[in-house]
């Protein structure tokens, strides 16, 4: 597996392409969100030349896993479409980074175990976290189902709610503040 970082215009085109075909497999097929979505790929207002992907890609070059990273002080999902979940103060600073579109599922070919799965999000996570550190990162903030809040305790991140958790389309979201703690220091 091999994690490639950087902000839109750092990331090849065929890159962002199966990115975008990844996200719309993941988010809109399997998950069933209703999203913005065009030609079989899912993109939005927060995908701009300046948005990061943190893409994981087997060695095969298919997507394992992608993450979406954006400064808060531009127009980010929880500031433009969920500010309620932070009691209407969504953070504007350069010391907190969105974490969007986040997820870790492999396609095609022979199921991945739940601990290769475990490992492409931890990894993902952690390469997130080191870019946007790097960057002058305190925090994180993301909008996660439930299920995600048992995953990133149990490997190990400081991770606190940053409001009640919430019925979105029938699922239980939270938001989350992630502390940007690179890997030798957790």
């Amino acid at each position: 597996m091999r994690i490639v970082s950087g902000v839109s215009t750092e990331i090849l085109e065929d890159l962002r392409a199966k990115v975008a075909r990844y996200r719309y497999a993941v988010f809109v097929e399997r998950l069933g969100w209703n999203l913005q979505t065009r030609n079989g790929e899912e993109l939005d207002q927060f995908d701009r030349s300046d948005t990061v992907y943190v893409v994981a890609q087997d060695e095969g070059g298919p997507v394992l896993g992608c993450a979406r990273l954006l400064p808060t002080t531009r127009a980010h999902l929880l500031g433009e479409i969920f500010p309620h979940l932070l009691n209407g103060a969504p953070p504007c600073s350069p010391e907190v980074w969105e974490l969007s579109r986040f997820a870790a599922v492999a396609f095609g070919g022979r199921a991945p175990s739940p601990s290769r799965s475990s490992a492409v999000s931890v990894a993902l996570l952690e390469a997130a976290i080191r870019y946007a550190a790097a960057r002058g990162a305190k925090r994180l903030i993301t909008l996660s189902p439930l299920g995600v809040e048992r995953l990133l305790r149990r490997a190990g991140f400081r991770i606190q709610r940053a409001g009640p958790a919430t019925v979105i389309d029938g699922q239980l979201f939270l938001a989350c503040w992630i502390d940007a703690v690179v890997e030798q220091e957790r």
